[in-house]
């Protein structure tokens, strides 16, 4: 799905000077895979998910998406919801069809079925303000796949909230990600989540940002609390830790 090769990326630091952000990374993400990235802070996690997006332009190397005949091929989970403040849940979501040119009965039957699937019922006229913190990513999340992109990125969607409403973020998007079989990216600072989401996890070393290691997550799905308990869940953390180090 995604095929990342010699991708590198330089800045111009506050004097002029230049800073690499990037060395070169090679990378396959298959379709389908739940893939996370994890790193110490400034070692280009935030980047390579950007380059990835579109947001950013490489300095060197190649990004191959495979992804033909859809038109917007990758959803963006940003780590603040970014919600517009003046918009309910549901028309929150179903802004990009909107801006899309999607009927609006379509696009209303699709924001109320994502709405249901991320656990908002009852919440579809609430304001931003008026709903949890872990209830607006949700939200971010369903606006993310209204247009049902192949490809998800995350970028630390879940670092700002406390630690069960994380527990409980996690467990749901595992449940998004076996109904729905998106590409997922997911950028994250924490060698639990890491862990506990992912199919294969890719440890980055400090800027600039390189591979370090990659690694096969074969804990067996569905994941729950039982998979907390598994020893290879303990000693997947202790690699990661001391990769990091």
């Amino acid at each position: 799905m995604i095929t990342i090769e010699a991708v590198s990326k330089r800045f111009v630091g506050p004097k002029g000077e230049p800073v690499d952000a990037l060395t070169p990374v090679d990378l396959t993400i298959p379709a389908g895979q739940f893939l996370s990235i994890v790193g110490p802070s400034g070692c280009g996690k935030s980047t390579l998910l950007r380059i990835i997006a579109g947001l950013e332009t490489p300095s060197g190397g190649k990004l191959t998406i495979a992804a033909t005949g859809v038109a917007r091929p990758i959803g963006f989970v940003f780590q603040e919801p970014v919600l517009l403040p003046w918009l309910s849940t549901l028309a929150n979501i179903r802004f990009p069809l909107d801006t899309g040119g999607v009927p609006r009965d379509q696009a209303d039957a699709t924001a109320h079925r994502l709405i249901k699937m991320v656990g908002l019922q009852g919440f579809e006229d609430a304001l931003p303000h008026q709903l949890s913190g872990g209830m607006r990513q949700r939200a971010a999340i369903a606006r993310a796949l209204s247009y049902d992109p192949p490809i998800l990125l995350m970028d630390e969607p879940f670092g700002a909230l406390d630690l069960l409403t994380r527990d409980r973020m996690n467990d749901e998007l595992l449940q998004i990600w076996r109904e729905t079989k998106k590409t997922i990216v997911f950028v994250t600072h924490s060698v639990e989540e890491a862990a506990y989401l992912s199919d294969r996890v890719v440890v980055m070393s400090a800027r600039p940002g390189r591979v370090r290691a990659i690694h096969d997550v074969d804990l067996p799905h569905p994941r729950g609390e039982a998979t907390k308990l598994d020893p290879r869940f303990h000693q997947f953390m202790a690699i990661f830790r001391r990769e990091l180090k």
